[in-house]
């Protein structure tokens, strides 16, 4: 265990926005469910097409589980089923213009709060954080 203050200060700050960012916590905000805006999230945050393994992969979920998951922001209209055109029996999932939108409010929300937390600390203090946090995120 560190003993470094600096370290455990860190880690506090890092629970407590864990708490505030969570995704349900957010989704509420907006009216959505929590389980259809892991989906969203999952999608959003990929580098190539999104099947239902790769939501089972990301939200450490069996594939059982993100079936349901997916089939719930299907239901909700937030995302929609594409065939692949290279093998007909995999469906990759897309977000739809009300998926979207959802992501679009998710981020308002968010950024509605770091500005918020942020009031009063100068342009210069705002690029520093947001540099040292980026190299924080890529280290990990």
């Amino acid at each position: 265990m560190y003993e470094d203050n600096e370290i455990s200060a860190i880690e506090r700050a890092m629970i407590t926005i864990r708490r505030r960012q969570r995704r349900r916590v957010l989704a509420k905000s907006q009216g959505a469910a929590g389980p259809e805006f892991d989906v969203l999230d999952v999608i959003e945050g990929a580098s190539e097409p999104v099947g239902v393994s790769t939501v089972a992969e990301a939200l450490g979920v069996d594939q059982p589980r993100a079936s349901r998951l997916v089939a719930a922001a299907v239901a909700a209209g937030l995302v929609r089923r594409e065939a692949d055109q290279s093998d007909g029996r995999k469906a990759w999932l897309v977000l739809t213009g009300a998926g979207e939108a959802a992501l679009a409010q998710a981020h308002r929300v968010r950024q509605a709060a770091f500005a918020a937390a942020m009031e009063g600390w100068s342009a210069s203090e705002r690029a520093e954080f947001a540099r040292l946090l980026t190299r924080f995120v890529e280290a990990g």
